[in-house]
């Protein structure tokens, strides 16, 4: 099984999951129809099966017309009723190839958001909105409680899982969190590693979830240099609690530029 980008809209990954003895792929997150339907059309490949994360439509615009073309499966939330066709949710199961992925709720980004695991050799999470190479989701519908939750659902997962968020967001984060972890030498390397990457129009995703525990700001809002940093730039003082330390770093991010 490989899984690979297609780019769509200005900044959103459709990753695709194509197996090498089957002439069938799978989409999540397809926002856009004619992205993977112009791939299947290059490339003959039939649309097999669809992943949602959540709700909105840089993630979901494209579905129903590859629905309507393909007539293919939909996994994802269960109120999205005109789009899919298997709701899922927390310990629920999709079988894609020869691999099994067991849903995560993770919300926070918004309230319906889902992600799909599968504990194989090289372990798999497609994280859609709600973690990035360097940062998470905006909390639009959850709260705080709700995100810091689902950032310590993920941080269990074996540290060699493969990170697959749906957004090339990763030079913007590291800008940030490169402000309130200035002497992180892991993070300064990563983030010379991706700039090459962008530089040569390459992904800087997926991301390792051992890269995450040590460069990302928001799987680190625990430890103390970096909360104090944060409540600096708010104007605050440090949080005294994990929920205020970790909003005080998503209010910071949100504010940062």
């Amino acid at each position: 099984m490989t899984i690979f980008p297609l780019p769509a809209f200005n900044d959103n990954y459709i990753w695709i999951i194509q197996d090498k003895d089957s002439s069938g792929i799978w989409a999540v997150d397809p926002g856009k129809a004619d992205v993977v339907l112009n791939y299947c059309h290059e490339y003959k490949k039939t649309l097999a099966g669809i992943l949602i994360t959540h709700h909105h439509k840089d993630h979901t615009g494209g579905v129903a017309e590859l629905k309507a073309h393909s007539n293919c499966p939909v996994y994802g939330p269960k109120h999205l009723k005109e789009l899919v066709t298997h709701p899922v949710d927390e310990h629920d199961q999709v079988h894609i190839f020869a691999s099994t992925f067991s849903v995560i709720a993770t919300p926070g980004h918004t309230l319906d958001h889902l992600c799909y695991f599968s504990d194989q050799e090289n372990p798999i999470l497609f994280s859609g909105d709600t973690l990035f190479k360097g940062g998470c989701g905006r909390i639009m519908e959850g709260s705080p409680e709700q995100m810091l939750a689902a950032m310590t659902k993920i941080s269990t997962l074996p540290d060699n899982t493969f990170i697959y968020g749906t957004h090339e967001y990763t030079l913007a984060n590291y800008r940030f969190a490169l402000s309130v972890e200035p002497d992180n030498k892991e993070l300064i390397a990563s983030n010379l590693v991706s700039q090459q990457l962008r530089q040569d129009n390459k992904p800087t995703l997926p991301t390792k979830l051992s890269l995450e525990k040590k460069t990302n700001p928001f799987l680190r809002s625990h430890i103390e240099t970096l909360k104090i940093q944060a409540a600096q730039q708010l104007n605050e003082k440090p949080a005294s609690n994990s929920i205020a330390a970790f909003s005080q770093v998503r209010r910071a991010k949100d504010s940062f530029s």
